[in-house]
């Protein structure tokens, strides 16, 4: 009964997956994702409370393994300047795999009043915070600026990818591929971070 629970759970939120992507949140209904998922209306309330429920436990459910996933990438690597390169890499690439998800992201999800106000998004904060350790990294062994605040450098970097990928969801095709378009993102703030006025320690 219990594993039937979690096939139930793991069909609405692909199916919400779907529909939110196709439809948009605001004009998708729960009898959209219960019929896509198929199983009845109320069925449905049973595992959520309503849709911006289904929203957020789409998004931490895909966040837990995103950040997972990055921190598998990125940590393998042992030079700060090589982990900022395969972030940005890995997070495009991430984008490009899961295109109705990246498209929930970045537009569907900020439609949502419950998520923006009221939502304690933790994981984002862990994911955000992955490249604020890179950077820390990065001053202590002397390869980054000692004056480079990681909090701002952070969101700064991660802003530049975020409007990478809302720009590929928005856009009816892709001028760009993913490797040249992490590569530049990487190489403009690596300019930034980098410390040219000595060797590091």
């Amino acid at each position: 009964m219990k594993n039937k629970n979690k096939d139930k759970h793991r069909r609405i939120i692909n199916a919400a997956t779907k529909i939110f992507a196709q439809k948009g949140f605001f004009k998708a209904k729960v009898s959209d994702i219960a019929k896509e998922a198929q199983v009845a209306d109320g069925t449905i309330y049973l595992y959520f409370e309503n849709k911006d429920d289904i929203l957020i436990s789409l998004f931490e459910e895909q966040m837990n393994q995103v950040l997972e996933d990055m921190k598998t990438q990125v940590l393998n690597e042992k030079d700060a300047i090589k982990k900022i390169e395969k972030f940005a890499f890995n997070h495009l690439k991430m984008m490009e795999l899961n295109k109705n998800m990246a498209e929930i992201i970045q537009v569907e999800l900020r439609q949502s009043t419950k998520f923006m106000k009221e939502y304690k998004n933790e994981k984002f904060h862990q994911y955000l915070n992955l490249i604020g350790d890179i950077i820390k990294e990065g001053q202590a062994e002397g390869l980054f600026k000692a004056d480079i605040i990681p909090g701002i450098a952070k969101r700064a970097f991660f802003g530049a990818l975020d409007e990478m990928s809302r720009f590929w969801v928005l856009s009816s095709r892709k001028k760009y591929d993913i490797e040249t378009a992490a590569k530049q993102i990487s190489d403009y703030f690596l300019r930034g971070l980098i410390n040219n006025s000595g060797q590091p320690r």
